[in-house]
Formats: structure tokens, C-alpha cells, sequence
């Protein structure tokens, strides 16, 4: 996978508060689409109507989509902050993080969209200092 497009409400609101809540920093200057260069792809935004449009499917869609997305972080208080910076942005907390069935600790919470992101600590997977996970167990 090289990118994910997020179809988005208001794409002003959903770039501040990706921008401004969440720190990340855009990499094109198009005024209809935004991009942000995460570890190894790409995540877009792009107006819920255009993107239906461009797919040639109908726009309106309820209910959860059967999708998340996901932060690993390297700690268990990297989630912590992750989830409070989401929160203090306008996001709704889903579920509160906590050690969870796996071994690991997690939360979720969904955008001004509604999209579902899950932030996570996974003791058994590895990041590298660029952030890239890795299936290969910590040393």
C-alpha cells in the first residue's frame, strides 16, 4: 500500500485538524487535496464528494466502514499523548486507552469525519527511528 485517501466533510477543517491538532506536516501546496508523507506512504484528504465522484460510487455512506487506521507508538505514554493531542483537536475518543487482550495498550478515537484511529503500543512489534513497524519482535 502506498497511499490512503480519507474523504473528508470540510477539507479546511479536516487540514487543521490534522495540521494544528496532530502536528503533521503537509507536503503539497493544491488547494483540493492534501498530503502528508507518514512512514513509507502517504495518507490524503481529499473532499468525501470528490473522491465518491472520482471513484464513480454514490457519496452517501453511514455507520462504520468496517476500517481502521493505526498509530504505533513506542510507548505506553505515547499513546497517552497521541489520544489527549487528538482529543484536545476535536476528536471524539471511542474507546479510553488500556492494556488490552493482545499484550498491548490502546485506544481509539475518530477524527472530525469520523474516521476510526486506533493508537497502540505493541510490545511484540519494533519500530525503527524513522517510525517504520516491523513484525520482527523488540530485541
Amino acid at each position: 500500500m502506498s497511499v490512503v485517501t480519507l474523504g473528508v466533510a470540510d477539507l479546511a477543517r479536516a487540514r487543521r485538524f490534522y495540521e494544528e491538532g496532530l502536528g503533521w506536516r503537509r507536503g503539497n501546496s493544491e488547494a483540493e487535496v492534501a498530503f502528508y508523507q507518514l512512514n513509507g506512504m502517504v495518507l490524503a484528504l481529499y473532499p468525501s464528494r470528490s473522491l465518491a465522484a472520482d471513484a464513480g460510487i454514490a457519496p452517501e455512506a453511514s455507520g462504520f466502514a468496517g476500517i481502521t487506521l493505526a498509530y504505533n507508538g513506542r510507548s505506553r505514554e505515547e499513546v497517552d499523548v497521541v489520544i489527549a493531542e487528538a482529543e484536545a483537536a476535536g476528536a471524539i475518543v471511542v474507546k479510553r486507552r488500556q492494556e488490552v487482550f493482545w499484550g498491548g495498550y490502546s485506544g481509539y478515537f475518530a477524527d472530525l469525519d469520523g474516521h476510526v484511529w486506533e493508537v497502540a503500543f505493541n510490545p511484540f512489534w519494533s519500530l525503527d527511528e524513522a517510525g517504520h513497524v516491523s513484525l520482527a519482535g523488540r530485541g
